[in-house]
């Protein structure tokens, strides 16, 4: 009589924890590759949103047109003031403000840039000659943005490049703005300006714009 073929409870046991080890490699595989991914996502969504801010910035620059505006409180501002002694970072007025539906209003249009815990902020009036009551529209372009600096350069004669053909920012300015104390008075618009942020995970950025002729 032969006696029928069978596991043993130790071969099940080692049956069981081999089964349990391979699966518990695989998870933790299927979590590094899921987290990796995930990650990725989250690196090219960040890229996304630096270059799409570059993008707009840089296309509102493009569009610069000397224009000046009054503000809320009767002020005169000149087509383009910015740095740490201005209201805003960096505000101007640009051409080119597409109108698809028709309505009755100017295709110029004032835009600023400025931060704002720790977000980049881009608004933009209505209006070029606003009042009191008219409210500007924020759209944030880019958060993790701890500083946004801008420099101006006046004119061509103030432009140097050193011998490593590196731009040499001596003469470069940090505040563009009219003098204060002369109501009304206007500054005329820089040749470039540049742009240096430093955004978390990227470090500090910097763009160069140079503005179109006036």
């Amino acid at each position: 009589m032969h006696r029928k073929a069978g596991f043993t409870l130790v071969e099940v046991l080692i049956a069981m924890a081999i089964t349990a080890f391979v699966a518990g490699v695989g998870y933790r595989s299927l979590t590094t590759v899921i987290v990796g991914v995930d990650s990725l996502r989250q690196e090219s969504r960040r890229l996304e949103e630096l270059n799409r801010a570059f993008q707009v910035l840089g296309r509102d620059l493009r569009q610069f047109v000397d224009r000046s505006v009054y503000d809320e409180f009767g002020s005169r501002l000149s087509s383009m003031e910015g740095g740490e002694l201005a209201s805003q970072s960096l505000s101007f007025t640009r051409a080119g403000w597409h109108n698809s539906v028709g309505l009755p209003r100017s295709a110029l249009q004032r835009v600023a840039y400025y931060i704002d815990e720790e977000k980049l902020i881009r608004a933009s009036w209505p209006v070029l000659d606003r009042t009191e009551t008219v409210e500007p529209v924020e759209v944030v372009l880019l958060n993790g943005v701890e500083t946004f600096e801008v420099r101006f350069l006046g004119s061509l004669d103030m432009l140097e490049v050193t011998r490593d053909s590196q731009v040499d920012r001596r003469f470069w300015q940090e505040n563009w703005i009219a003098d204060v104390s002369q109501p009304d008075t206007l500054v005329e618009p820089p040749i470039a300006v540049e742009v240096r942020l430093f955004a978390q995970q990227w470090g500090e950025l910097e763009r160069l714009y140079v503005l179109p002729p006036i």
